[in-house]
């Protein structure tokens, strides 16, 4: 799930083979980023199945996910290989989502998309599911203290996924490293992973935090200084949305999401997203 679920098939390629700097651009880096933040922030529904592969605590975890959400207002459902569902409709269930974990106890549960127990073994909650995240990666937040990072993706070369053409946009940061951070008023994980553009999953691990933790004045955590060391996308030629998202840092891979069956602003009845919506099982 890009997170969670969230909010993942295609061949698994390697940087060189991407890479490569064509001899005649068809695109300028700075045409692909405008066009595929454009593409992101025009979404109005989003379809599709992710293929995740997240680093947790060393190893590696993986899920399939079947995604679908509209923007404005905010909904989202989401059903893994697991059988496991998420429906989150704002305005509704007192701002909790509704959880069928296919599992003991064998009841829909309702649980809050930013604690700690949807959050757990997740990069990202189920408020990002799809692209939630992309567009800050690209341009960084309101609060991002240094905007390097942001600077360092290239337009490289082009690539097929799942026989689709694509644009590769990649960035090398070689400075990717954890410094020290003390707030000098009390900050949640939030607003800290706001300000170095990392997302708050590597802050939490590194610090033996969980999901909402807040960080008292004069503590000082260790925290990335940005997302990722190197960071490949892979993009659709007609729809500017990704098809690939990859992510190393210090350690090697931290997250790939593959996204296939990609549909996006073609409306969805309102009734999925209901509870009650044929197939679901909430």
């Amino acid at each position: 799930m890009m997170r969670y679920y969230r909010p993942l098939a295609v061949t698994m390629l390697g940087f060189s083979a991407l890479a490569a700097t064509p001899a005649d651009p068809k695109i300028t880096t700075e045409q692909l980023v405008s066009r595929l933040s454009t593409a992101i922030q025009n979404l109005k529904t989003l379809r599709c199945n992710v293929r995740a592969q997240e680093r947790i605590e060393g190893s590696y975890q993986q899920a399939r996910t079947l995604m679908k959400m509209t923007f404005s207002p905010y909904k989202v459902y989401l059903r893994n290989q697991k059988g496991i569902e998420v429906l989150y409709v704002t305005g509704q269930n007192n701002g909790d989502a509704w959880v069928n974990p296919n599992s003991f106890p064998y009841v829909t549960l309702s649980l809050d998309p930013k604690g700690a127990v949807m959050r757990k073994n997740q990069h990202h909650s189920a408020l990002d599911a799809g692209y939630g995240t992309i567009t800050e990666l690209l341009h960084g937040s309101s609060q991002r203290l240094d905007r390097t990072f942001e600077k360092t993706f290239r337009y490289a070369g082009d690539t097929t996924v799942q026989g689709r053409p694509a644009y590769v946009l990649r960035s090398d940061y070689p400075q990717f490293r954890y410094v020290s951070y003390k707030p000098s008023k009390a900050e949640s994980v939030t607003t800290i992973s706001d300000k170095f553009g990392c997302g708050e999953y590597r802050i939490l691990e590194r610090n033996g935090l969980s999901a909402g933790a807040v960080v008292p004045a004069g503590k000082t955590v260790q925290v990335p200084n940005s997302y990722g060391r190197r960071v490949l996308l892979c993009i659709d030629q007609k729809l500017y949305l990704p098809l690939v998202v990859q992510v190393n840092d210090d350690k090697g891979l931290f997250e790939k999401f593959e996204f296939s069956d990609v549909i996006p602003n073609q409306p969805i009845p309102a009734q999925e997203f209901s509870k009650d919506f044929k197939g679901y099982h909430f």
